[in-house]
């Protein structure tokens, strides 16, 4: 593996610095290194304008391997997260089978690591098959070589308040995570986009607010009378974020994402009918959208979590009702947070370090990721361009389902270091993953 030194970035904080990388770890940080400081015979990197920020971490990842390998496999995820600038994603359960027993998250996990791209951390089911009857074994996923932290049901929401709660008290006793897909699926039933103006116009069955909105007042609450801690996906409404601003306030321990589609995109697509558009949660009005926003800047909302979610190309180019929910997000997550912290003059580069990378390493409990870009700390970073403009077009995903396609967004990722390894190298794709990962 060769070193790297990087000269003249931009750290977070605005400093301009030089980062000598040796092996997997960062050795030095200073301005102006010595050009011998990661070695005689180190790679230079030119940083020049280029922002610096700790490997990006995703919270909420399809990967849809075992079983959905039409839509996406561990790998060609792997290398639409590197091309985004992530270093770590966390791979949720609705596989088939489910990643409900240690035995399934163990071979994820070692796909992952064959892969080489990014650390892949497997989610455990809460329940057996996601089928929301009894718990999945937790333990045994915690005490797998995969070290399960985070469990979901994602996909499907964990409706039962006694199951919720047997969940929340078993993932206590060794530092674990519920993520909630906060959906009451009475509130639901055929269901096809928010519930609205659009939906009344166009005729479709809508998705009341107050469906997610219940389900996570009932869930900060059990977790508040657990003390254990719970986290909440993909918010989508304002009256969400009212209730986790209200949960924090009352020092529950809750922490929250947003979507980057949630951050930009509104209902108002869904009159063209492209099934694109359709996602679970469903786009949401643009009040939502600025109350989501505003959130994400004060620190109501922790992280940004992708959703990625791949399908083929015949469950979307169909009639919108029997389309399939979800979307693209792993190569635009960087973008979408740029436009809505730095280029809306919400908040900083620091920020945008906590949301995309801090925060969810501390929510997953990944040591290794997320940590502040100083010597002794692993070499996962990401150099993204800020005053870049491109319109999206490729992905690197085995699907094409992508909302973004022909919108320009700003900022591109010039440089993905993974454990010392560049996984992406002046805006190109390795064409192998990291040696001996």
């Amino acid at each position: 593996m060769t070193n790297l030194l990087i000269q003249n970035a931009t750290l977070p904080s605005g400093e301009v610095a030089d980062i000598a990388i040796v092996g997997e770890k960062i050795v030095a940080v200073g301005k102006a290194l010595a050009a011998d400081s990661a070695g005689a015979d180190a790679t230079v990197i030119d940083a020049t304008g280029l922002v610096a920020l700790p490997g990006l971490v995703d919270l909420h990842t399809h990967l849809r391997e075992p079983g959905f390998e039409q839509s996406e496999t561990i790998y060609t995820g792997s290398q639409s997260a590197a091309a985004g600038g992530f270093t770590a994603v966390h791979a949720m359960a609705n596989t088939s089978p489910v990643q409900d027993t240690a035995g399934v998250v163990e071979q994820v996990q070692r796909l992952g690591q064959e892969a080489g791209y990014v650390d892949v951390v497997p989610v455990g089911a809460v329940t057996v098959g996601l089928e929301g009857m009894q718990l999945a074994e937790l333990g045994a996923m915690a005490n797998s070589r995969a070290r399960v932290r985070v469990f979901s049901d994602d996909g499907k929401c964990v409706h039962d308040p006694v199951l919720m709660r047997r969940a929340l008290e078993y993932v206590k006793t060794f530092g674990g995570v519920i993520a909630q897909h906060a959906q009451e699926p009475r509130l639901t039933e055929g269901a096809q986009m928010n519930e609205g103006k659009v939906s009344a116009d166009l005729g479709l069955t809508g998705w009341p607010a107050v469906a997610e909105e219940s389900i996570i007042a009932r869930d900060v609450l059990l977790a508040e009378h657990v003390g254990s801690r719970v986290h909440i996906c993909h918010l989508s409404t304002a009256g969400s974020v009212d209730i986790i601003r209200w949960a924090k306030a009352r020092g529950i321990n809750v922490t929250a994402e947003v979507t980057p589609h949630h951050l930009l995109l509104t209902d108002e697509l869904v009159r063209s009918y492209d099934a694109v558009y359709k996602v679970n949660p469903p786009l949401r009005t643009q009040e939502d959208v600025l109350a989501l926003r505003a959130a994400l800047a004060d620190g109501t909302i922790d992280i940004i979590a992708t959703d990625h979610a791949p399908h083929p190309a015949e469950s979307k180019d169909c009639e919108w009702q029997a389309a399939a929910f979800g979307m693209l997000g792993l190569e635009i997550a960087a973008s979408v947070a740029q436009d809505v912290l730095i280029d809306s003059g919400a908040s900083d580069w620091n920020r945008v370090a906590a949301v995309l990378s801090g925060n969810p390493a501390k929510i997953g409990l990944l040591e290794e990721q997320g940590q502040p870009l100083v010597a002794g700390s692993i070499a996962n970073l990401t150099l993204i361009d800020p005053k870049a403009k491109r319109v999206i077009e490729h992905s690197h995903s085995k699907s094409d389902n992508n909302p973004y396609r022909g919108l320009t967004l700003p900022g591109a990722v010039v440089h993905t270091i993974y454990r010392g390894y560049q996984t992406v190298t002046n805006g190109q794709l390795a064409e192998k993953g990291r040696p001996n990962a």
